[in-house]
């Protein structure tokens, strides 16, 4: 099912109704979806190689503590954030100052 942009990310909690969460595709509502943004975001950091480390192995350790729980969605949450910072360090990886696209909206 693609991902509901349509709820009200504002007052649902998905821990305490999760039937409402949708996987989408790729990242999507990784940033909406609470109350695991708030318990995720402040782990996510991807700036130097050890600092991703850190980062991701702490979003890990979150991912195995949400499935111990089966806590699909905190699961789910979790591999998005995971992603994110991914692809966020291949980005700075790949094009210098992190920027694909020039001012004109070219890729560099």
């Amino acid at each position: 099912m693609p991902f509901n942009y349509d709820l009200d990310f504002d007052t649902i909690d998905f821990r305490e109704q999760p039937e409402l969460y949708r996987v989408g595709r790729g990242e999507q509502g990784v940033l909406l979806v609470e109350p695991y943004k708030g318990e995720i975001l402040p782990h996510w950091r991807f700036k130097t190689p050890d600092i991703a480390r850190e980062s991701s192995e702490k979003i890990y350790e979150m991912f195995l503590n949400y499935k111990a729980k089966n806590d699909f969605v905190g699961m789910d949450m979790a591999r998005k954030f995971l992603q994110m910072g991914y692809t966020r360090a291949r980005r700075y990886t790949n094009y210098k100052g992190g920027r694909k696209y020039d001012e004109d909206g070219k890729v560099k």
